[in-house]
């Protein structure tokens, strides 16, 4: 791999979530440091018929194609269809040199294996937990942790989540 695709990804980590740009939070979690914490989750939630090896790959680059197109929110007017084309032709071009990661990244992209979907679910209990904690500094984050129970599939998953909805309604 040529130096300047190792330093491209690294970039990741100067991209920030956009949603919680997008409320007003003004120094947001980066991109790299929510697949960060979709890997500390798989470490301890992984079941043990999946593979968490092959969990941590996905989650470690599932989002890597955002250091090229942004991090895209359903906020932002782009369609599912156009995100996901323009994420694939990010991803072909990041991961050429590569295959076996681009076809981990086409797993997650589309559900394909039981790691993606549970890699998937992660995703959404990362925003869950993150809404959280940005809740706990005065942000108003329900939303976030309302759509996270709505995609989530897990039951364990959900229970976390709703658990997260749980403390956030005590507040």
């Amino acid at each position: 791999m040529h130096l300047d695709q190792l330093l491209e990804g690294l970039q990741l980590k100067s991209v920030d979530r956009a949603g919680w740009r997008r409320i007003g939070i003004l120094a947001p979690e980066s991109v790299a440091a929510h697949s960060w914490g979709i890997s500390w989750l798989a470490l301890h939630l992984c079941p043990p018929e999946l593979s968490l090896e092959r969990a941590l790959a996905i989650a470690a680059l599932h989002d890597l194609p955002e250091v090229r197109v942004g991090d895209i929110t359903p906020h932002d007017g782009i369609s599912k269809v156009d995100k996901l084309r323009m994420e694939s032709e990010a991803a072909t071009a990041l991961f050429a040199a590569r295959p076996e990661l681009l076809a981990l990244w086409r797993d997650y992209a589309e559900q394909a294996s039981p790691e993606a979907r549970f890699v998937r679910d992660l995703d959404k209990l990362d925003m869950a937990l993150q809404a959280l904690l940005y809740a706990q500094d005065g942000h108003d984050t329900a939303q976030f942790v309302a759509s996270a129970f709505r995609s989530a599939q897990t039951p364990r998953v959900k229970a976390l989540i709703d658990e997260v909805q749980r403390r956030l309604d005590r507040r």
